[in-house]
This record gives C-alpha cells, structure tokens and sequence, in this order.
C-alpha cells in the first residue's frame, strides 16, 4: 500500500517506521507547512498534522478520491462539515481522537462504568490527563472523547477545564516532558474512590493503530471509527 503522511513530526516518523515494517511504502511527506503538494500516487492518506492543517488536508485528500485517516485533535468543531463533505464527494474519512487499541477497550470501559454511576449522585468524576509538552492542544481528544461518553450516560452536561459547577466534570490537563499519554477518570465520594487509568508507554500503539486503520479502510466507502476498525463497541 502506497501512504502519504499529512504531517511528518514524532506520530509522522513513528507511522512510518511501522509501516515499512508491514510492507508499505511512503509515496509523500508532508511538513504542516506545505499546502501544494500532490495525493495522486498514494493509496490513502494519513493525517497527523497540527489543528489549523487539518481541516486544508482532510479535504485536500477527499478531493483527490484518497480515503485519509486523521488523529489530529483540536478542530473538531468543524467535524461535522467535514462528515458532510465526505459524503459529498462519496469518499472515505476515518477520525479517531485516539488509535490505541488500548486505549480504545479503554472508551468502552469508561462507557460501562459510566452506566454503572450514573444512579449514584453522591459520587463526582473527575479526569486528569497528561501528555508531553508538545502536544498544542488540551485537553487531549481522547480526553475529551471519555467526558463526551460520561455525559452521554449520566446528568453531567458539560466538561471544563476551569472549575467545574454540579453539572460539569473537570478535565485536568498536565503537560510533562516525555509523557506520551495517560487518563484517569476518578468518581470521589466522602466514603471511597473509584479509579481507571490507561497509561501509555510509547507512541507505538497509536502509530500501529493507525496503520491498522489504514490497512481496513483502504477499499471503503463511508465514514467510520476505530469501533469499525476493531469491531467493538
């Protein structure tokens, strides 16, 4: 399968490591800079850019028929447009805030555990996420795909990073030199404490993921998850 990578930092190198270990090639690099550049010999595109590129290289790649994964986070409020415009053009778009496979068991956990609290209003959630300096964006999308979960399940309405009201759960957001990713959500109450935690080691599980998807994707049509991906959920 030929790939050209729509964003070329740390999760850029990693995908491409593993995917010449599965033997595929990289047809094109793309820097978050470089807006003219050309999709017409890859088999699928796989965007791990920056917020403000993401969007120009989504639709770039639908444009030229390419189906093209993303797990850029921080411009979802365009999600939406983007689902619509995929359809427009009868083409295929995968997002996931997050490619582990770990971390994706992890959504269906958080789902489950969500249902089992959500009749126990003396308990309060909390999440706590970290990751490395670079990231630009916080809190994470896999952050903010677990309160989305919560919210979906219980009477909580929103998520902040700022202190929260009754019906708000707070997000902490930590940014620490060479952590890839860890989550916990934590229900207190006065008598106990209810804890998960997915913590990742490397980048190597969400560059795999990503892969992965891009190796499923490669024929379809549609929009998908890696729920689709993965089968779960």
């Amino acid at each position: 399968m030929k790939i050209a990578l729509l964003g070329y930092g740390r999760m850029g190198k990693s995908i491409e490591a593993i995917a010449v270990e599965r033997n595929h090639s990289i047809v094109l690099k793309v820097s978050n800079t470089d807006a003219n550049y050309d999709l017409t010999n890859a088999n699928v595109a796989i965007d791990f850019s920056i917020p403000t590129a993401a969007v120009s290289n989504i639709k770039k790649a639908l444009d030229a028929g390419v189906p093209v994964i993303s797990g850029t986070t921080g411009w979802l409020d365009e999600y939406d447009a983007i689902v619509a415009y995929c359809n427009s053009k009868n083409g295929t778009f995968l997002y996931a805030s997050n490619f582990s496979l770990g971390v994706n068991i992890f959504f269906e956990i958080n789902k489950r555990l969500s249902e089992l609290m959500s009749g126990f209003s003396e308990y309060t959630t909390k999440i706590e996420e970290i990751h490395h300096t670079q990231k630009l964006d916080a809190p994470s999308g896999t952050a903010i795909t677990l309160a989305e979960e919560i919210i979906a399940k219980t009477d909580y309405n929103n998520w902040t990073l700022e202190h929260p009201n009754n019906h708000e759960i707070h997000i902490d957001a930590k940014r620490i030199e060479g952590v890839p990713g860890t989550h916990e959500i934590t229900y207190n109450s006065e008598i106990d404490s209810i804890s998960i935690k997915h913590t990742a080691h490397s980048r190597q599980g969400f560059a795999m993921g990503a892969v992965i998807a891009a190796e499923w994707i490669k024929d379809k049509k549609g929009v998908f998850s890696m729920k689709d991906v993965l089968n779960i959920g």
